[in-house]
Parts: C-alpha cells; structure tokens; sequence
C-alpha cells in the first residue's frame, strides 16, 4: 500500500449520536451501557483496553489488557506487577485506558489515579482462571529478555509439577483499579462533526460530575 493510497483512505460515520440529554449523568452507567451494547454486538475482545503508562523517563508506552471488572469505583484489570507497566505504574500511578468498538464507532477514554486491589480479590479471580493460565503466570517473567520460547515451557513445565492443579497466586501478580477522575465518550458523526462528551470530577471523594460537549 501507498503513502498517496493511505492518504485517500475515508470512512463516513453514520450509525449512532450521542446526546447530553440521552446520555446517564453518571459515566460509569453510561460506559456500562455502552460495553452492553458491543458485548451483544458480538464484537471480538469487546472488555479490550489500551492502558497508557509513563516511565521515570517520561516516554509513555501502551498496551492491550482486558477489563476484567467495573463499578462505581473503577475499572479494574490483572497482571505482573514486575512488568513494564507494573514499574511505570509503582514509579507513577497515573494511567489512561482507551477502548474502541470500531463497528460501533465509538471510543470511550478514561484516565486517573492507579492501585492495586486487595490481596484476597486478587487471589479470588487468579483461583478463577483455567489452570494453563496459572501456570503462565508463574512461568513467564513478565517483559524480560528471555533466551527463546523454550524456555517458556520449560518454566510452564516446572511450575506446573510443582503445584499440580492448585498453584497459589505468585506474590508478583494481581490486580489494579484505575480511579477514574475524567472519562470521554466519542461517537463517529457525518462529516467529522463527531460527538465527544467529557465527565469530570474536582476530587476522588466527590460523587457528582461535570458533564459537557467537547468539539470535534
């Protein structure tokens, strides 16, 4: 494909609006509704998130996680602590999440102040997970340089005669809560007169949000 051929490349938004009036007052409701909404769409991976983190270097670094869990207090997802994203987070607990349903042209985003949750809702969703998945995550050190994929089954190998079919969650895996204190709502319209609406809150502590039309 061409520079030129990528530069030509249109696509009209047509399908949906969103309208202050239409719209739940409280964002974690709306995205509720919204994730609804792909999830009976049959879109594939509908709970996939981009997180965006900053290093002590100030470079940002994105990945895909999935959500795994989301309330009034946030949204929460699992992994390594000793990854990447696990150093960025401990050094600076600001992140930004971003999910896109493309067939519904719609993108939510959300950014705040990251923790981890409990130990004993970590061990609860890690005794949840098929045992392959246990297993992985004492098998792989998260983001390191390792010298091939064999090594990779020969740590699963390892750790998996060593815990059978009840291996404890590692002390380096578990769960984080993004704190949401601004969430946007994107809706693809005609003519690249999008609809954006921007909720955000003074403090952790407050309830109630300002909610409000972003131009496109």
């Amino acid at each position: 494909m061409s520079i030129q051929s990528l530069a030509d490349m249109r696509k009209s938004y047509e399908l949906k609006e969103l309208d202050e009036k239409a719209s739940n007052s409280l964002p974690h409701l709306q995205f509720e509704s919204w994730l609804n909404e792909a999830i009976e769409s049959k879109i594939p991976e509908p709970n996939a998130m981009t997180l965006a983190t900053v290093g002590s270097d100030l470079r940002p670094s994105t990945r895909i996680v999935l959500v795994k869990g989301l309330g009034p207090e946030g949204l929460v997802w699992y992994t390594n602590y000793e990854s990447r994203k696990g150093r960025e987070l401990a050094g600076n607990p600001f992140a930004s999440l971003q999910f896109h349903w493309v067939e519904l042209e719609r993108v939510v985003r959300i950014e705040g102040r990251v923790e981890k949750i409990s130990p004993s809702e970590s061990d609860t969703y890690f005794n949840s997970r098929p045992l392959d998945s246990r297993i992985g995550a004492w098998a792989s050190p998260q983001s390191q340089v390792i010298s091939s994929r064999t090594y990779l089954v020969t740590q699963a190998a390892k750790y998996g005669a060593k815990f059978l079919l009840n291996p404890p969650r590692p002390p380096h895996w578990g769960g984080y809560l993004l704190r949401p204190d601004r969430w946007e709502f994107w809706q693809g319209r005609r003519n690249r007169l999008h609809d954006r609406l921007l909720y955000t809150r003074s403090d952790e502590a407050s309830q109630s949000w300002t909610r409000e039309r972003l131009a496109p």
